[in-house]
C-alpha cells in the first residue's frame, strides 16, 4: 500500500509545490494533461488485450460495471437528496454556455475508442517485451505531477476549502454513500467487501481508478472500474440540467471528482457562477481522496 501511495501522492505533492505564472506554460500543461489521459487509457487497452481469452471476460466487465454503477448511483443520489432537503438551493446568475453537453458526450466516446484502439494494437504486441505495466505507472506519475501543478496554480487554497462548508459536506456525503453503494455491489457480485470499497472510491476519476485497480486486481477489473466511473460521468452530464434547479447538491455531487473539471462547464451553465466555487471544492477534495482510499482498500486484500 505504502509504495502505491508514494507513487500517487509524491508526484501530486511535487506538482503542487511548483508555482507557474506563465499562462502559456499553464496552457501547455492543460493540453498535456488531456493527452496523458488518452495515453494512459491507450496503455490500459493494450494491457486488456494481453488478458487470455479476452472475449470470455467481456460479460464480467460489463456486469461488474453496471452493478456498481447502479448501486453507487442510487446511494449517492439518496444521500445528496437528503442534503438538499436540509440545505435547499442556491440562486445565482446563469453562466454563459461554455461547452455543449453533446461535445462532452463525444469526448467520452473518444475515451472508449482510445481503449479499443489499445486493445486492437495489443493483439499484435508481445507481452514479454512490451512492459505495459511499467509504462502505465510512469505515465500515471507524470499525469499526477501535471495535475498537481494545475491545482497549485488554479487559485484554490486550503483555506478556501475549509471555509466552504457546502462543498465539503457534498464531498463527504459522496464518499460515505459511495462506500455504501460499493458494499452493496460487492455483496451482489459476491466479491470481497474491500474490493467493493475500492471500486466505489474512484468518484468518477476513471483514468486513476482504472489504472490503480488494474494494477492490483488485473485488467479485467480495471476495465470494469474505468467503465463504471466513465458511465457515472456520462450520467452526470445528462442529469445536471434536470437536477440543478431543485436538487443542486445532487447535480454537483454526483459528478464526483469531475465537478472541478469535466462537468464544471455543465454545472456553470445550469446553476450559474454561484455554483462554481462549491463544485471546485467538492471535486478538489474527492480528487485528493480517491487515490488514498482506492489504495487503502485494495491493501486490505480479499
Amino acid at each position: 500500500m505504502y509504495s502505491g501511495l508514494l507513487i500517487v501522492l509524491l508526484p501530486l505533492a511535487l506538482g503542487y509545490c511548483i508555482p507557474c505564472r506563465s499562462q502559456s506554460i499553464l496552457h501547455v500543461i492543460n493540453v498535456s494533461v488531456a493527452r496523458m489521459v488518452y495515453l494512459i487509457l491507450f496503455l490500459m487497452g493494450i494491457s486488456l488485450a494481453f488478458v487470455d481469452n479476452l472475449t470470455s471476460h467481456l460479460g464480467t466487465i460489463f456486469t461488474v460495471c453496471l452493478v456498481f454503477l447502479a448501486c453507487i448511483t442510487l446511494a449517492n443520489l439518496a444521500g445528496l437528496w437528503l442534503l438538499d432537503v436540509r440545505r435547499g438551493r442556491v440562486s445565482g446568475e446563469r453562466g454563459a454556455p461554455v461547452i455543449s453537453k453533446w461535445t462532452l458526450l463525444l469526448d467520452s466516446v473518444k475515451l472508449c475508442l482510445v481503449i479499443l484502439a489499445g486493445v486492437l494494437l495489443g493483439q499484435f504486441l508481445d507481452p514479454d517485451w512490451f512492459a505495459v505495466d511499467t509504462l502505465s505507472e510512469w505515465a500515471l506519475m507524470l499525469l499526477l505531477l501535471l495535475i498537481g501543478i494545475q491545482l497549485r496554480n488554479s487559485g484554490m487554497k486550503l483555506r478556501q476549502i475549509l471555509l466552504n462548508p457546502w462543498g465539503l459536506t457534498i464531498a463527504l456525503v459522496v464518499m460515505v454513500t459511495s462506500w455504501g453503494g460499493g458494499l452493496a455491489g460487492a455483496w451482489l457480485l459476491n466479491m470481497p467487501l474491500s474490493h467493493g470499497l475500492a471500486f466505489s472510491s474512484g468518484y468518477g476519476w476513471y483514468s486513476l481508478s482504472g489504472i490503480l485497480i488494474s494494477d492490483q486486481l488485473g485488467p479485467v477489473m480495471g476495465s470494469a472500474a474505468f467503465l463504471s466511473d466513465l458511465a457515472r460521468e456520462l450520467v452526470a452530464i445528462m442529469m445536471i440540467p434536470a437536477l440543478m434547479r431543485r436538487h443542486p447538491s445532487c447535480a454537483i455531487g454526483y459528478g464526483g471528482a469531475t465537478a472541478m473539471d469535466f462537468t464544471l462547464p455543465v454545472l456553470q451553465r445550469s446553476g450559474g457562477v454561484a455554483i462554481v466555487p462549491v463544485a471546485i471544492v467538492s471535486g478538489f477534495i474527492l480528487s485528493l481522496a480517491a487515490p488514498v482510499f482506492i489504495l487503502a482498500f485494495l491493501s486490505l486484500g480479499g
